[in-house]
């Protein structure tokens, strides 16, 4: 009977120290990749590593920070020199890049049979996963929404924002006042304008890719780009600079009042309600609708494991991000909203109702165009077509033509 109690404990003892050993590599270091580069963004992933932390004692996570127009070109690097990190942030418009060059470890199994899952409805993993296989946990959204100036609204005699287009026409005729400095919307048709082009165009009724192959109708595309181009070439209710304005031009000109309206994502409400009252001079809304769509994207992004090296730890921390406190954590610095569904139904986001437009999106938004050589083709043919128009070198028609071949190079 002793040596039965001396082998129980000797059992018993090999269990602890087996699981103390299981949770050591569960919580042991990992490194992370991403692109987030703004203040908001650096305190939210400070935070949520913060949680983690707390909660996973011993644990480690090596951040690094890839600068966005450099990330591709790192991870191909890594995959080929055999330099993987153990996770990476991955957003929907590269996904199909990402598994082209197998950079992606299938964790289908892992999600298959967690508990959390449940919190995630089947269009979380459309842009994460390819042929029924799951390669990154939904970790946050970019839901598009519009910014607009309340205060110049009220001045303005315009009841609220616009619902469709046609709407959206005449309140930005009315809000432009050239001899003021300030004009009704802030285009952006510089670095990463290509993103409202193609909403634009998707509005209007022309699909980009179907089934894999080039879908543009040319005479939707040809309408939408001259319904947009013609804001400043026509209507000039854009600033004169908008051919060359990014993020920082449109933000810039929206803070300081240049601007009335402004069609960007949740990402940017931190940085906008540190400069203005919410209510009273600005509001969130729903984008307004084209002639033949509503479009408004909601871009998942998700974390990955890149290597099987250290999967308990990695697994962990990509995991980590679905739960409520650090979801809402990241929102709250961030204004990136939740994936899951059990973090919106936190109070932090019921009971505030500057997300509400984010809310009603989620019902209707698209999935970013996610194919085989989408940001190339986007960011080389789409930018500099349209900006060719805004600039008078060429017609929305002649741009049209250059998108089309652009898009079949693509796609061949």
């Amino acid at each position: 009977m002793q040596f039965n109690r001396r082998g129980l404990l000797v059992g018993a003892t090999a269990l602890v120290l087996a699981s103390q050993m299981r949770l050591a590599r569960a919580a042991g270091s990992i490194n992370y990749w991403h692109h987030f580069a703004s203040q908001s963004e650096m305190h939210g992933l400070l935070k949520i590593i913060e949680l983690y932390q707390a909660k996973y004692p011993g644990s480690n996570v090596t951040q690094e920070s890839i600068p966005n127009s450099d990330y591709m070109a790192k991870i191909s690097s890594a995959v080929l020199a055999g330099g993987r990190p153990d996770t990476a942030m991955v957003i929907a418009e590269r996904f199909a890049d990402l598994r082209a060059m197998d950079a992606l470890v299938d964790i289908s199994g892992r999600i298959n049979g967690w508990a959390g899952k449940a919190n995630f409805p089947e269009n979380r993993w459309e842009g994460l996963s390819q042929d029924s296989a799951i390669y990154a946990v939904p970790a946050f959204a970019f839901v598009d929404w519009m910014y607009y100036r309340t205060d110049y609204f009220d001045r303005a005699g315009l009841s609220g924002p616009p619902k469709n287009f046609d709407e959206f026409l005449q309140a930005a005729r009315k809000l432009t006042d050239p001899f003021k400095g300030r004009y009704a919307f802030g285009m952006r048709a510089g670095a990463g304008g290509f993103k409202y082009v193609i909403d634009v165009m998707e509005a209007f009724g022309s699909p980009i890719v179907k089934d894999g192959q080039p879908a543009i109708d040319r005479a939707a595309a040809i309408e939408a780009i001259t319904f947009y181009s013609d804001l400043f070439v026509k209507e000039k209710v854009v600033p004169p600079s908008a051919p060359n304005d990014s993020y920082r031009q449109i933000m810039e000109a929206f803070r300081t009042g240049q601007t009335a309206m402004l069609w960007h994502h949740t990402g940017s409400l931190s940085e906008i309600s540190g400069a203005l009252k919410q209510g009273e001079q600005f509001w969130t809304a729903p984008m307004p609708s084209g002639p033949k769509a509503r479009i408004a994207r909601v871009a998942y992004c998700g974390n990955s494991v890149l290597k099987e090296d250290n999967i308990e730890a990695a697994w962990q921390w990509i995991s980590f991000w679905s739960e409520p406190e650090a979801s809402v954590a990241f929102l709250e610095a961030t204004g990136y909203f939740p994936a899951s569904t059990a973090a919106l139904q936190d109070p932090r986001i019921t009971t505030n109702k500057i997300y509400d437009a984010a809310v009603k999106t989620l019902d209707f938004g698209r999935l970013p165009n996610n194919f085989v050589g989408a940001p190339g083709w986007s960011e080389s043919v789409v930018n500099p077509a349209f900006q060719a128009v805004l600039t008078g070198q060429t017609t929305p028609a002649d741009a049209v033509n250059r998108m089309i071949r652009g898009l079949e190079s693509a796609l061949r």
